[in-house]
């Protein structure tokens, strides 16, 4: 690792087809940019080229969802080794799945959530939802710091398409802890589009990030896309903080697009 690390910072230049971005110097994370991707899982790409990814954006908070641990422990790596960015992480694991995240029959790896920061997170908190549908679910929870101010950061991957009423019964209980705080930030795949009866909840309490996007108005096409099959199902929800500019970035690493934002909260 340390020889591909001299390597790739010492060329400076972006490779071929498969070498994923230029590496740039070490510069520091954008302080008040959120970021949510959910990485695909399985899908065995690089964690190279998953942690270039997430450096050309530099979020101060990335939420990851199809997440394994070893997979974020070596992004993390990458992150500081290769681009000087150093993250702090805590995980919102569910599952010990060895399908997804390999390991031995008695020693699974483990499978869920998990939230970057560039500061230090306190009042970590990891629930599974009472109900997960096809595959178990739940969200996580942290407070950190985003452009200088303390934010609730939650994060959550809702139940598969066609498990409507699962999905009500997660987005519920996320919304009774969302609702705790006067200033959040809600990040995840929610697997339904905006206007979907299972997110009603939600969007009672905070807006998308992409001041377009309303639960009312997809018909309109105002709301992006977010993967590759043309649907809208990542969020950066705000409850308290203002919207400022907002990019969903399609990545050939993953089948969702990497979503993030830039916060007001003055």
């Amino acid at each position: 690792m340390a020889v591909l690390c001299v390597i790739l910072v010492g060329s400076g230049s972006s490779g071929g087809p498969d070498s994923g971005r230029p590496v740039e110097p070490a510069r520091d994370v954008v302080a008040n940019r959120v970021m949510t991707w959910n990485l695909c899982n399985p899908c065995k790409e690089s964690n190279v080229h998953r942690a270039a990814e997430i450096a050309s954006f530099a979020p101060q908070v990335l939420g990851v969802q199809e997440a394994c641990v070893r997979d974020v422990e070596a992004i993390r790596d990458h992150l500081e080794n290769i681009h000087g960015l150093v993250y702090h992480v805590e995980y919102g694991m569910v599952l010990e799945k060895r399908s997804r995240c390999g390991g031995t029959p008695w020693n699974p790896g483990a499978f869920g959530q998990a939230v970057l920061s560039a500061a230090p997170m306190t009042d970590h908190v990891s629930e599974e939802y009472p109900e997960g549908g096809s595959e178990d679910r739940g969200y996580m929870a942290v407070t950190t710091e985003i452009g200088g101010q303390d934010v609730r950061v939650f994060n959550t991957h809702l139940a598969q398409r066609r498990q409507e009423s699962v999905r009500a019964a997660q987005a519920a209980v996320l919304a009774t802890e969302v609702a705790r705080h006067e200033r959040a930030v809600v990040l995840g795949d929610f697997n339904a589009v905006p206007d979907a009866p299972e997110l009603s909840r939600l969007w009672a309490l905070a807006v998308d990030t992409d001041p377009r996007c309303h639960p009312t108005r997809t018909a309109a096409g105002t709301c992006g896309v977010t993967t590759d099959w043309q649907s809208k199902f990542d969020y950066v929800f705000l409850r308290g903080i203002a919207p400022g500019e907002h990019r969903v970035h399609p990545s050939r690493y993953s089948d969702h697009h990497q979503l993030y934002a830039d916060l007001d909260l003055a």
